[in-house]
């Protein structure tokens, strides 16, 4: 059970990335009053946990209505790990994590960013959602697996709202070089992860024998 914590984690805390959203979030915000940034941080990432807990809950039953088995999951969700991974471990920025510049051309003119791009893509993103439905389908008929995913979801999201009240002093405290320096080493993580993925999916797929 603790690698299936320490998995968790690392998956939420690398597609998720509490630290650049806080950046991106002082960014998009430098003009509004604490009051009104500390509001827009606590209603974006409430709204984004009831979104990933929507997929956590109703994704097994998504997957089931749609023909799509496990295995599936695994290599897709695996492959678009795989790429969010690579970016980060080069820094670049991905649309699985982050806005494109159309959507933060269109967020700078919102007085309120917290529905978007706040809670969305930037917490609750696709790589976020891919992660939350591969995990719970992983941890399918084991009650104490299923709860450790959800905790761990939901401590990556407090450790989100925290950074996000103090972005202004995360930004100057890591600068460009301390944000990149943690998202490559969690993109190196999450990369070994989604080739873990890739490999159980095809194992389990019955397309190699043995």
């Amino acid at each position: 059970m603790f690698e299936t914590a320490i998995v968790a984690f690392t998956t939420f805390f690398a597609t998720i990335s509490p630290i650049d959203n806080a950046a991106m979030f002082a960014a998009m915000t430098p003009a509004a009053e604490p009051a009104v940034r500390r509001a827009m941080a606590v209603r974006g990432t409430l709204i984004a946990g009831l979104i990933l807990l929507l997929f956590a809950l109703t994704g097994e039953l998504l997957l089931r209505c749609l023909g799509i088995s496990l295995a599936a999951l695994q290599m897709a969700g695996g492959i678009l790990l795989l790429l969010i991974g690579i970016d980060m471990v080069f820094a670049r920025s991905s649309g699985g994590t982050s806005t494109t510049s159309e959507e933060t051309s269109e967020a700078v003119a919102k007085q309120d960013i917290s529905v978007f791009p706040l809670a969305t893509p930037l917490i609750a993103g696709p790589g976020a959602m891919g992660a939350v439905i591969l995990l719970m389908a992983n941890a399918k008929g084991n009650l104490l697996a299923e709860f450790i995913v959800v905790a761990a979801l939901l401590g990556v999201l407090l450790l989100t709202l925290a950074l996000l009240l103090v972005a202004t002093k995360v930004q100057q405290l890591l600068g460009v070089t301390g944000m990149h320096v943690v998202s490559r080493i969690f993109g190196v993580l999450l990369t070994a992860l989604a080739v873990q993925f890739i490999f159980d999916g095809i194992a389990q797929s019955g397309l190699l024998p043995g």
